[in-house]
């Protein structure tokens, strides 16, 4: 168990940087929104306080007092509009739908997966660890995914990624399922995704508020995956965040010819675009 705690937090860390840092996420509410997410690197972004950075009364770093240019954020500062906040199922479908990427939106020559997009029911972990499919729980107005592959080429594989927009009655239902998703990976190391798609040597880890500059909370989980044509055992990546009741998760499935950095920037590249399109329908 020490040496997991242990490789938990040497991955925090790796990941932290790669997930954090050189990916655009927040744009806030005096920003202009322009009509498609910004490339990497080209909103406020999130990453490790860079130094410089005055701090407040309260003793937290002060937004607006960062004293190096270009400094990142010291602290999330986005809220969202309560009038945007999506009140109804129909509403949150609206959301759900034009916050998730696209294959022209995350990165250049993606395709669609087959089955491409899937929506109105909810992921459960039962004691099994095999995951099963239920209705949406009372308090989730809607949950879309889009899966989105980079094709096989030049000697490497096909890396699967999928994005996932979830839109909770309340701050506090997104919350528990950020919460709920880290025990999971503890609960079950090893998890069953169906049709032979199978993880394992999972790890989670939320991370300490202070290190997120463009969400309200964040997780990551590493592991590994095997699956049909997988080519064997590849490196698992996924991410979760919330802003407000809503949550994105990013997962990306590693294939021959890929490292774990070059799956991690491949999930950064996703998390950032997705959370900038939940703060432009929230906003």
């Amino acid at each position: 168990m020490k040496l997991m705690l242990v490789g938990t937090r040497v991955m925090a860390v790796a990941a932290t940087g790669v997930l954090l840092a050189g990916c655009g996420g927040s744009a806030s509410k005096d920003e202009k929104a322009g009509p498609d997410p910004k490339p990497s690197g080209s909103a406020k972004q999130g990453g490790p306080a860079t130094g410089g950075e005055k701090t407040g009364a309260s003793g937290k770093p002060d937004v607006k007092e960062s004293t190096l240019p270009g400094a990142l954020p010291s602290a999330y500062d986005f809220t969202p509009d309560p009038a945007r906040v999506p009140k109804t199922a129909a509403q949150a479908r609206k959301l759900t739908r034009n916050a998730a990427l696209g294959e022209s939106d995350w990165m250049a020559g993606m395709v669609r997966h087959t089955p491409y997009e899937s929506g109105g029911s909810w992921p459960v972990l039962p004691e099994s660890c095999v995951w099963t499919r239920s209705p949406l729980p009372s308090g989730v107005l809607d949950s879309f995914t889009r899966r989105l592959d980079i094709p096989a080429k030049g000697g490497k594989g096909r890396v699967q990624g999928a994005v996932t927009v979830t839109v909770h009655r309340s701050e506090a239902g997104a919350d528990e399922e950020i919460k709920d998703t880290v025990q999971e990976s503890f609960r079950c190391p090893q998890q069953e995704l169906g049709g032979g798609q199978r993880l394992s040597g999972l790890m989670s880890l939320q991370f300490d508020q202070k290190d997120v500059r463009n969400a309200d909370a964040s997780l990551f989980e590493a592991g590994k995956y095997t699956g049909p044509e997988s080519g064997g055992v590849q490196d698992y990546v996924w991410s979760k965040s919330r802003i407000g009741p809503v949550t994105t998760a990013v997962s990306v499935k590693g294939a021959k010819g890929y490292t774990n950095t070059d799956l991690l920037r491949i999930a950064a590249e996703g998390g950032a675009k997705v959370l900038y399109r939940v703060e432009l329908e929230l906003k």
